[in-house]
């Protein structure tokens, strides 16, 4: 199987929770944000709409990340989600610069949101995101790995249940029946993670 996510802009009210929960879930440290949130404004006042649009990895079937990598530390699961392993990777930054959607973030130095002394939590998700090395978000890999049961954080925290996780052709034939979209399509690396339009106000 291989997976893909379905995000309803129509839905989302720009909250940040997804962002939150999956700051709490895996720990990130400064300067590294697995999910977050963009606004975009469109039209010309008085006639704008705002529009919430989460952004994450998207796992690309054809990932550049991956491809540039000079020590294969990127690859590609043979379930399509895009991982880094933390050994192997060497800090150069060639796959963040090759990121279309700088998705990909460098762990500059080892303090905490309050300095150099970790606090307890701090201490036990750190050392999964070692200093000089690269980090993104990984659809919450583990969870997959631990079979039903546990959706991802984001999907797990939308107030508004603005995001579905599933099979990536069940995510493509939803998205493609509603006239859903994937970001910067002219780049040819075909993201797994698909984008209903935001026409609350259509």
């Amino acid at each position: 199987m291989t997976y893909g996510m379905l995000i309803d802009l129509k839905k989302c009210i720009g909250c940040h929770a997804c962002a939150t929960a999956c700051k709490e879930a895996h720990g990130t440290p400064p300067g590294v944000t697995r999910s977050h949130v963009e606004r975009e404004v469109e039209g010309t006042y008085p006639d704008t709409r705002l529009t919430a649009v989460p952004m994450l990895c998207m796992h690309c079937e054809t990932a550049p990340c991956v491809e540039v990598c000079p020590t294969g530390a990127s690859f590609k699961r043979e379930d399509g989600i895009v991982s880094v392993n933390k050994d192997d990777c060497i800090g150069c930054k060639t796959c963040m610069n090759a990121c279309p959607y700088g998705a990909r973030y460098y762990r500059e130095d080892e303090r905490g949101y309050f300095g150099d002394t970790l606090n307890e939590y701090e201490e036990v998700m750190y050392p999964t995101m070692p200093k000089g090395t690269v980090d993104k978000c990984t659809f919450c890999a583990d969870r997959v790995d631990e079979g039903a049961g546990r959706s991802q954080a984001c999907v797990a925290a939308c107030p508004a249940e603005a995001r579905l996780f599933g099979e990536l052709e069940d995510i493509r034939s939803q998205a493609e029946a509603a006239d859903g979209y994937q970001l910067l399509p002219e780049e040819g690396t075909g993201p797994s993670v698909w984008y209903l339009p935001n026409r609350v106000n259509e």
